[in-house]
């Protein structure tokens, strides 16, 4: 494959998303989709943005979940393909093992062999395969019950931050003025408290 095909090693390596833009999935389409949403959301400033980015990942995934299943046939069309030019060692089928009786060249050449076939049959949905498990419905699981993990802390968190701006923002006059009898027994209590002292 050229070098600008490659997948780059960080999205090899697992740090990618499964929510979002997929190889194999049209780049346009997705600009475009988010283009309109923004515009439907009507989206403005930085949290917004985020909230904004968040929803848009999840409807495109909604939209292109067919993209899971692509991944799923293409890894099943590379193991096959794969176990026609390498079958198990001899070894692993019986159950006294014996030595690999084929020499490292053929290992080699057959695995040469299964490669080009690989990258010949599944085309750019190999790339879905060189994502590994970012590519499955279980990783995809995962990802969303962690995403709800996160989100409710974070609501939560800006509930109290809410809250305190709520209080900071009341003016001394605006708040209740303590009952007399409440005054009196709290001065009460004090006084008690400093004889104790």
């Amino acid at each position: 494959m050229r070098k600008q095909n490659r997948i780059p090693s960080a999205l090899k390596h697992g740090i990618h998303s499964g929510i979002g833009w997929l190889p194999t999935e049209s780049r346009a389409k997705f600009r475009k989709f988010k283009k309109q949403l923004f515009t439907e959301l009507a989206i403005t400033g930085p949290l917004e943005q985020d909230l904004g980015d968040e929803i848009f990942r999840l409807e495109w995934r909604r939209k292109n979940l067919s993209t899971y299943l692509l991944a799923k046939r293409a890894r099943a069309w590379q193991d096959s393909i794969h176990s026609k030019w390498l079958p198990p060692p001899r070894w692993e089928l019986q159950l006294s093992p014996e030595p690999e009786t084929r020499s490292l060249e053929e290992l080699d050449a057959l695995r040469q062999r299964a490669i080009e076939e690989i990258r010949a049959e599944l085309g750019a949905t190999i790339e879905l395969v060189e994502l590994g498990e970012i590519v499955t419905y279980e990783f995809l699981e995962e990802e969303l019950a962690l995403r709800d993990r996160l989100d409710e802390i974070i609501a939560r968190l800006y509930k109290k931050l809410a809250y305190v701006r709520a209080i900071k923002s009341m003016s001394p006059a605006s708040l209740p003025a303590p009952a007399p009898a409440l005054l009196k027994s709290a001065a009460q209590d004090g006084g008690s408290l400093d004889r104790k002292h």
